[in-house]
């Protein structure tokens, strides 16, 4: 009986093996920048299973490289389609961009493990009070969005950044919040984004403003070594394949997209073996409730959203958390 154990146990470590070596080999063009031997690491890491039946066995390197950014996007599809989930009619405007970046890896090259356990830190209102710095503090990565502060939440929401996404509206612009070991990674919507982004980092003085909803910040307390720029089929992944956007909208229509924190999540299940969730419970039947951990807004402002489906992140988000594909920290 015990010898029918091992053979069993065996098999299933090989078969585990080979399935997971075939997930990776159909990836091959997932990092521009991966050797060998960390790649063996990356197989030995693999996702829990539930996390890859979601990611369909199809994993995106998250980041845009200048050298191959239009060779991954027609491999994604993504040439066909215009912002701000392709680089259609956009082509140039990311080529300046990327141009200015010297880098495009993942992770730093001192960074000696490739398996990671990460935590999705939202901006929600759920977070105040919780004292959950110290264990967020604690995962491998941590991922935060916009403009969610740091400094004078740390016993709420910790002191540690590995990345935050931002867009040109949300960037911090207060050198008061620069963590020299953060990561900032912008989520590009439209042309003027990267427009943006090319004018504060060519250093010619001229930062257009014309073409946001709300000014954008004047420059950048991130240095160009700490900057990345987001691969739009994360976001596409997250609007048409998770939440099921409309792809097309009526003039009359606002056009839905999905938030900083849900594509913060898609791009944390992307690198992450394990990811953990804290502050993206929304309290809708409160519109006084807090909608931060910060500051005065109210849920009212969030319901008022028209160009956010929030009911159905929550909905998705739910059904993560029940299918044990996320860990939600601050569920009540």
């Amino acid at each position: 009986m015990r010898r029918l154990l091992l053979v069993i146990i065996l098999a299933a470590g090989v078969m585990s093996i080979i399935l997971h070596c075939n997930l990776w080999r159909t990836n091959d063009n997932w990092s521009p920048h991966i050797d060998v031997e960390r790649k063996e690491e990356l197989i030995a890491c693999a996702f829990k299973s539930n996390i890859s039946v979601l990611l369909n066995v199809n994993k995106l390197y998250p980041f845009l490289c200048a050298e191959n950014f239009l060779k991954v996007s027609e491999l994604h599809g993504s040439h066909r389609i215009e912002l701000p989930y392709g680089i259609k009619r956009a082509e140039r405007y990311f080529q300046l961009a990327l141009s200015r970046l010297p880098h495009c890896e993942l992770f730093g090259e001192d960074d000696g493990s490739l398996c990671k356990k990460c935590v999705v830190v939202g901006n929600g209102g759920v977070l105040r009070n919780k004292r959950l710095g110290e264990t967020i503090d604690s995962y491998d990565v941590i991922i935060r969005m916009n403009n969610g502060p740091v400094i004078g939440y740390e016993e709420d929401v910790g002191r540690r950044t590995t990345f935050r996404l931002f867009y040109p509206e949300s960037v911090f612009s207060d050198p008061v919040h620069h963590d020299p070991n953060t990561t900032a990674v912008l989520v590009v919507f439209k042309p003027h984004d990267l427009k943006w982004l090319w004018d504060v980092i060519s250093g010619l003085g001229l930062i257009r403003t014309s073409g946001f909803w709300k000014k954008p910040a004047m420059r950048l307390i991130y240095s160009l070594n700490q900057i990345r720029i987001l691969d739009p089929a994360i976001t596409k992944r997250a609007a048409h394949e998770w939440l099921h956007l409309p792809t097309r909208f009526t003039k009359q229509e606002k056009p839905k997209h999905p938030t900083t924190g849900l594509i913060a999540i898609t791009f944390a299940l992307h690198m992450c073996n394990e990811v953990h969730l804290a502050g993206f419970k929304y309290n809708f039947t409160d519109r006084n409730s807090a909608l931060h951990y910060y500051g005065n807004d109210t849920m009212s402002l969030m319901i008022q959203n028209g160009y956010h489906d929030i009911v159905a992140e929550q909905r998705l988000l739910k059904e993560l958390i029940d299918q044990n594909i996320v860990i939600n920290l601050t569920e009540e």
